[in-house]
């Protein structure tokens, strides 16, 4: 594949609301191409197989192969595809088998948009650097080539907000329809005004909608689902 060429992306997630949403944040990337959803880890060696796939958003936790598992079948069967595992898996062990196994990065659910498009633009500057129809001018050439995969995030979270009550909050949304402020702080057992500025967090992000919920009677509240139309 020629340098100015797409790269062409598999989204691998069995959440089919998830995986849609993650093919339109890859299609929101410029030099990035969706070229196709799996929902199982069969599937997805199958289209591995098509010889259309340059890197793979892998979800661990699939419903019949483990991401690990679909890591080594790759590996085994010679394919010539990257992986970056997107996952909400926080096994250090699970960190170091995907490393051994060759995932280039890895990524923690729930992420925005920008997370995303960080990993992916970091990806894009190794595989240029590491382009098939070069010589390596030296050791400094590999190190940046390397160090373009470990480059600087930009989608590090405000002060005062963890990792862990963000990924509560997402998920909580996600189980619903739309839901309130303070009906997830119900559901995460935080107060209604954390639970609010988590959710405003993800919202400004482009993770989340925001609307005005209509019907009944006091204050009209604002509620927030996933947007996946974005």
């Amino acid at each position: 594949m020629s340098k100015s060429a797409a790269i062409r992306v598999l989204v691998v997630e069995d959440e089919p609301l998830i995986a849609e949403a993650h093919g339109k944040y890859v299609q929101q990337v410029p030099g990035f191409v969706l070229t196709g959803i799996a929902h199982s880890g069969q599937e997805a060696l199958r289209i591995v197989k098509t010889g259309q796939v340059d890197v793979i958003l892998l979800d661990l936790n699939l419903p019949d192969l483990h991401g690990l598992e679909v890591c080594r079948a790759l590996r085994a069967g010679r394919a010539e595809v990257d992986v970056i595992a997107v996952t909400s898996t926080r096994d250090l062990a699970a960190v170091r088998s995907a490393v051994s196994l060759g995932v280039v990065q890895y990524l923690l659910k729930p992420f925005t948009f920008r997370a995303l498009q960080d990993k992916l633009e970091q990806y894009r500057q190794f595989r240029t650097q590491m382009s098939a129809d070069q010589q390596l001018a030296g050791q400094s050439q590999v190190d940046r080539a390397l160090s373009s995969l470990r480059g600087v995030s930009h989608a590090t979270l405000p002060s005062g907000l963890t990792d862990e009550t963000l990924e509560s909050v997402s998920r909580a949304v996600q189980s619903t329809t739309a839901a309130s402020a303070a009906e997830i702080a119900q559901l995460c057992g935080v107060s209604r005004v954390t639970a609010r500025r988590y959710l405003e967090h993800l919202a400004d992000a482009g993770v989340l909608m925001r609307r005005q919920r209509h019907g009944g009677s006091g204050r009209p509240e604002i509620e927030y689902s996933a947007a996946l139309h974005q």
